[in-house]
């Protein structure tokens, strides 16, 4: 594992940019970046597009690692170039944000209040290219929609045996078991998700770390235990549906607990905007989730 990457992720101030829509939440993501969807007829078209606006948001001057300590990325953006340099290569080199990649492949029809990760064939080889290409971490996304003790253990010590193979390949994982934001039991899903995660903390050999992203939670500071364990690298927030600014304000009252927003990145950037228009718009953003972040 890069140290100079562990130390970064570990202590300096500042946020992870989510950039790893998929096949399924590309083409919202599309559309809310102002490309309709008769704009590309194959997938590849799609994913082109896609790549176009995630270099344009790394290449903006305010995307650095002064506040964007990392970025999340898709395996076909990872696969890809940034003006002739693979993506994850560019991002550490020109501009020192720390290169993670999403290795999860959906998920499971609801059983138990919860979606559990799809089966992932090809893991362990997915996890020596990314090495291999300079990725630092990974993530894997999992749903709660109910507080269902079952449900979530199950969530838990699936989301604890994918990183079990993630750190064997000597990657970061981040786990994300994301809860919700609409469900009604939302603030017992929390309390119930932080004792199962503490379980497998506590049972962790004492050289290794993890990171969890998290949705923004109804309790303040309920996952202060989590952030403070020394088994925890960092915990990172999900804005979950929440716009920017109701999502900064939220993560501002979570001390410790740094953004990883997706849409809160991308609010309010189109692909008709000029440069100049463009640049401001995410250098904006990114002043706005980095001090949500710093609290």
């Amino acid at each position: 594992m890069n140290t100079q990457m562990a130390d970064k992720v570990s202590n300096a101030g500042g946020f992870i940019a989510a950039l790893d829509q998929s096949g399924g939440s590309t083409p919202k993501a599309l559309r809310g970046y102002g490309i309709s969807d008769d704009a590309y007829s194959t997938e590849e078209e799609m994913f082109d597009l896609m790549h176009a606006m995630r270099a344009r948001i790394i290449k903006a001057p305010a995307f650095t690692g002064d506040k964007v300590l990392g970025a999340i990325l898709f395996e076909m953006t990872m696969d890809r170039d940034i003006d002739g340099t693979p993506t994850a290569e560019y991002l550490w080199n020109e501009k020192q944000v720390v290169p993670f990649l999403k290795i999860d492949k959906g998920l499971m029809d609801e059983e138990n209040g919860v979606q559990l990760l799809k089966p992932m064939a090809g893991l362990d080889a997915l996890l020596a290219r990314a090495a291999a290409k300079g990725i630092f971490g990974t993530k894997e996304r999992s749903v709660i929609n109910a507080a269902n003790a079952e449900g979530i253990k199950a969530i838990v010590d699936q989301q604890f045996e994918v990183a079990d193979q993630v750190l064997a390949a000597g990657l970061m994982p981040i786990l994300e078991p994301e809860i919700t934001i609409t469900i009604s039991d939302k603030v017992e899903a929390e309390a119930m998700l932080k004792a199962e995660i503490l379980k497998h903390l506590d049972a962790m050999p004492e050289d290794k770390q993890v990171m969890l992203k998290l949705s923004l939670p109804s309790t303040d500071n309920v996952y202060a235990d989590l952030i403070a364990h020394p088994r925890v690298m960092r915990v990172v927030a999900l804005s979950g549906g929440y716009g920017r600014d109701e999502a900064n304000d939220i993560l501002t009252r979570q001390n410790g607990m740094i953004a990883s927003f997706s849409r809160g990145l991308a609010e309010g950037i189109s692909a008709q905007q000029s440069d100049e228009e463009f640049n401001a718009t995410i250098a904006t953003a990114i002043d706005s989730i980095y001090t949500a972040s710093i609290t």
